[in-house]
């Protein structure tokens, strides 16, 4: 299936392009019909991807700028077919949540390309170049169809990402000056044994951490993701948690810890406390917000760090059981996935509440079950699954992240738990005071789901049920990839 990789990429932009010419009330029915074009390949993608094959598949390679290492290099493993699906499924979802001018279709189409090239680029310069191209459009959908204080947002957004993506940079040109490639298969072989020495090595390392931490966010890097996702537009704040933010994560398995192990393993103490205190503090920060989409954006920050704190559980030691280790990396795999749909369904909800009562305070609601049976149950249903509620998708990746994060890394794992009891106690204070108690006299003529809304929460919700109880057709998709991954984290080990 050669060219089908790079096609993924280009449709978007294509996209992108039809929408700006075409009339202001069409454009959202243009960039859908794009985005089924590209969900068409995605699956056509899935279909030809063997899942019990390991390494890249689908594989382009051409010359594009010889004299610094630059390759056109796309290809796809377990991990990037799982993110190149989720990115299919959480763009339509945002452009049906939302009505949108034509100049925002545009961005979030060139956004959504930026996104699949990102997860496919296996050349630094090409990923790079994605990555950047996909940050810019985020920052001109937070500043133009932002809400309140949206400069102040969108500007905090840009500094914390171009710092991050500047000392990322200078990283990987002084590692291309030492070892003269920007290939990460290459650079993932010369990692087996120590990339670089002495303190160049120390540079690179907290440069490429940095850049990766801003994006992740992982505390106390997170500053700027509250502001940017309360700001934003209810379509972009979905796409922001959904996908965007599982760069960082993907960057953090795909880059660092097979270029600098034996730097991680070093701080790996500091990095699981990091872990722990963004999942910990998140969580009562969001416990301290009134407003929803502040309390589901640290809550965000909180679930991806059960991320981080799987991936830096499995690097800790020299001692690690293969089996915990894969048990580890499959849950945030699949953490990457459910996240990124059930937080985007919580957006979603959050969205059709302040679009109903024009806020979306706490104190705004009341006795919502009695004129919204229909839109509470369903809104409670995402809340169960960000809590990880056995029967539902987001309880797989966390029981098999703290599974395998208990076996090497007992201390951090246990206290990290405490997110998990925040967590309950931030959702059943949201649910106490948005659909109990006597009804608000400002909800009393509030409209349940309507028809097209319906179309939009049932299959999103069907798949939470059917991913929460019958995993398997996802971990088909990456576990191949995990266990050639664990292979490499234990080869590095013994190197």
């Amino acid at each position: 299936m050669a060219g089908l990789t790079t096609a993924l990429i280009l449709l978007p932009l294509a996209g992108a392009l039809f929408v700006s010419v075409a009339r202001q009330n069409s454009a959202r029915a243009v960039a859908l019909g794009f985005n089924v074009l590209t969900a068409i390949l995605a699956i056509t993608l899935w279909r030809n991807f063997d899942t019990t094959a390991g390494g890249l598949q689908m594989v382009e390679r051409h010359v594009w700028i010889p004299a610094i290492g630059a390759e056109y290099l796309v290809g796809v493993d377990g991990l990037s077919l799982l993110l190149v699906l989720l990115t299919s499924l959480i763009f339509p979802f945002a452009f049906l949540a939302q009505r949108m001018t034509r100049g925002a279709c545009a961005l979030m189409l060139v956004m959504q390309a930026a996104l699949y090239g990102t997860f496919t680029a296996q050349n630094f310069v090409l990923w790079f170049l994605f990555y950047e191209m996909s940050l810019i459009p985020a920052f001109l959908l937070i500043k133009i169809w932002g809400g309140e204080k949206r400069d102040r947002a969108a500007t905090k957004f840009f500094v914390y990402t171009f710092l991050g993506s500047v000392a990322m940079l200078l990283s990987f040109l002084g590692i291309f000056f030492a070892k003269g490639t920007f290939d990460f298969a290459a650079l993932a072989d010369l990692g087996k044994h120590g990339l670089l020495t002495g303190n160049v090595a120390w540079f690179a390392f907290a440069g490429i951490f940095l850049g990766l931490a801003v994006k992740v966010p992982l505390f106390p890097f997170h500053t700027w993701l509250p502001d940017a996702y309360e700001t934003a537009p209810t379509g972009v704040s979905m796409v922001l948690t959904g996908v965007l933010s599982k760069m960082g994560v993907y960057g953090f398995v795909r880059l660092l810890l097979p270029l600098f192990p034996n730097e991680i393993r070093i701080v790996a103490p500091w990095l699981l406390a990091l872990a722990v205190c963004s999942i910990v503090f998140a969580s009562l920060a969001a416990w301290a917000q009134s407003d929803l989409k502040r309390m589901v954006a640290y809550l965000s920050i909180n679930h991806l760090g059960y991320c981080m704190l799987g991936l830096f559980a499995i690097t800790a030691t020299t001692v690690r059981p293969a089996q915990e280790m894969q048990a580890a990396l499959s849950g945030v795999f699949m953490q990457i996935f459910n996240h990124g749909i059930t937080a985007a369904a919580l957006f979603y909800y959050v969205g059709l509440l302040e679009q109903r009562r024009g806020l979306r305070g706490l104190g705004d609601f009341g006795g919502l079950m009695q004129r919204t049976p229909l839109l509470c149950g369903w809104m409670s249903v995402a809340m169960f699954s960000s809590l990880g509620l056995p029967g539902l998708n987001g309880f797989i990746g966390e029981f098999l992240i703290f599974k395998g994060s208990f076996a090497v890394a007992a201390s951090f794992t246990a206290v990290a738990v405490i997110g998990l009891l925040v967590t309950a106690i931030v959702f059943l204070r949201a649910m106490q005071a948005l659909f109990s108690g006597p009804l608000a006299e400002s909800a009393s003529t509030f409209p349940d789901l309507q028809w097209n809304e319906k179309w939009i929460v049932v299959p999103v919700t069907m798949l939470m049920f059917a991913v929460g109880i019958a995993p398997q057709f996802v971990f088909n998709i990456f576990n191949t990839t995990v266990v050639q991954m664990t292979r490499l984290f234990a080869l590095t080990t013994l190197g």
